[in-house]
């Protein structure tokens, strides 16, 4: 079973060739807020609400509605009120916002991890990445949004749907014309031709590493999340039966600080363990 996604659109040349005054994606700094656009509303505690902004609608809130209308032309940063006297503060999410607040079918590589796994795989625009597991397509933001065209493989329809729909809602149609979703088994090989990167968030990776080797082209990197070290051990030992070489995994810890006058302290709570980052490259046939 198999099947794309694809948008009869052209494919930008870069974030200024864009125009994506409706798309809910990255928007010039100086544009103002305007009908359709994503924004974060967040409160003085720091609880933060993702909505669309729709032109004479409301923000239903604990303490009554805010109208929509009052952010229109306004730029990022400015304040609102409720009924009841709120306020929130409106900002167009991130990336790692968005990631963390979209609608999902399934668990999600957060941000912590998102931003390392660019780098060891060194994700530039224009390369060609072969992505499998696409769960609820936090990872295909990032890779998408760093220039990658991308080929998702994912089993589940429903995720792939829900992938599709998170990267239409975040980076806008045009998106979709560099994501290329078919329903199907990465475990039983890859169909896509001169790759640069594969990507995987599955949980058996040393199956799909014979098949990376022999569609990535020399020098290509492949890069996998598991969850498990017994996951991240199993690939690891199926690598070493080549062609692959400077195989590494590594753990992301991320811990905040609290930061108030000369009260400075590491916070009691962190995010610790999410999951092992393998990468390796492929050496020549």
């Amino acid at each position: 079973m198999s099947g794309e996604s694809r948008s009869p659109t052209s494919r930008p040349d870069g974030p200024g060739d864009r125009d994506e005054s409706h798309t809910g994606g990255p928007a010039a700094p100086d544009r103002n807020f305007d009908d359709g656009d994503l924004v974060l509303l967040v409160d003085r505690k720091n609880r933060s609400y993702l909505r669309r902004l729709e032109a004479g609608e409301f923000f239903h809130s604990h303490s009554g509605l805010v109208p929509w209308d009052d952010l229109l032309d306004r730029p990022e940063g400015s304040e609102v009120r409720s009924a009841g006297g709120t306020r929130f503060q409106a900002f167009r999410p991130t990336l790692s916002d968005f990631v963390v607040k979209m609608k999902r079918g399934a668990q999600v590589i957060y941000p912590k991890d998102l931003g390392p796994m660019l780098l060891l795989a060194d994700i530039a625009p224009g390369h060609r990445v072969l992505e499998s597991g696409l769960g609820s397509g936090a990872l295909s933001l990032a890779l998408l949004r760093a220039g990658a065209e991308v080929f998702g493989y994912e089993i589940r329809h429903d995720f792939a749907r829900r992938a599709t729909k998170n990267v239409q809602e975040f980076l806008g149609p045009e998106a979709l014309a560099r994501y290329h979703v078919s329903e199907r088994d990465c475990y039983e090989g890859i169909d896509v031709e001169e790759l640069d990167r594969v990507a995987l968030d599955l949980p058996e990776p040393w199956r799909v590493a014979p098949h990376a080797a022999d569609r990535l082209r020399p020098g290509g990197l492949l890069i996998a999340y598991t969850p498990s070290v017994i996951q991240a051990t199993r690939l690891r030992e199926s690598l070493e039966s080549g062609p692959w070489a400077l195989a590494a995994t590594v753990e992301v810890l991320q811990r905040t600080w609290h930061i108030a006058g000369e009260a400075v302290r590491p916070d009691h709570r962190m995010v610790a363990h999410t999951g092992f980052l393998t990468h390796a490259r492929r050496l020549p046939a």
